[in-house]
């Protein structure tokens, strides 16, 4: 800024001195709050002693998951509806086809099904022993155990009965029903009685629908 005249100084340096005093008092609160916060400080640590920072220790929160509720309401209709559905009457004689080994197809497969399951052509993925359980039991258990297979889109499962010796009169009364039940579930599209390695007449081996 150029200085024309004495009466245009006075003013400039005026404006100078109040800047030059306003820096100096701002510095001065400056200090003076810096030297209360270091009074307060030691007034701290005279009252309580030394004292340390705490340290953090390294957790991992896992956060929780909710817990789906189960559907028990919707279990208990669909066991009730599976007993309905699958009769212990149902005539399955003319169905079964009885070669060198009891076998099912349903209409429209070819014997060659028949063979490739008999053969191994798809490997067992998984199985239900139904050994030990009552009727109503076997009949939930194995409609449970299709239904989910079906689901999970497996192809081939494995249905242990047993053999029936150790029924009174020897009769495999398990064995002639679960083959009624299994001609009654769509899941089922053929099974054959099980290799010896697999439990010979004491199993069966079921090809399941490709799941949609």
């Amino acid at each position: 800024m150029k200085v024309r005249s004495l009466a245009e100084l006075k003013p400039l340096q005026k404006l100078i001195a109040q800047r030059a005093a306003a820096e100096t008092a701002a510095r001065e609160a400056e200090r003076l709050r810096l030297r209360r916060l270091d009074r307060e400080k030691r007034l701290f640590e005279l009252a309580v002693g030394p004292v340390q920072p705490l340290v953090t220790p390294r957790r991992v929160h896992h956060p929780q998951r909710p817990v789906e509720p189960t559907p028990r309401q919707r279990q208990l209709d669909e066991q009730a509806v599976m007993r309905e559905a699958l009769s212990d009457e149902f005539d399955v004689e003319t169905l079964l086809h009885t070669d060198e080994t009891l076998s099912f197809r349903r209409p429209g497969l070819g014997p060659d099904v028949v063979r490739k399951l008999r053969e191994g052509h798809w490997s067992i993925q998984r199985q239900i022993d139904l050994h030990g359980l009552r009727t109503d039991e076997a009949r939930d258990a194995l409609g449970a155990f299709l239904r989910q297979a079906h689901q999970q889109g497996l192809r081939c499962v494995r249905v242990v009965h047993g053999k029936g010796l150790g029924s009174p009169g020897r009769t495999p009364v398990l064995k002639s029903r679960v083959q009624r039940w299994l001609v009654q579930k769509n899941e089922v599209l053929a099974f054959v009685q099980a290799r010896p390695a697999h439990g010979g007449a004491g199993a069966l081996v079921l090809l399941l629908r490709p799941a949609r």
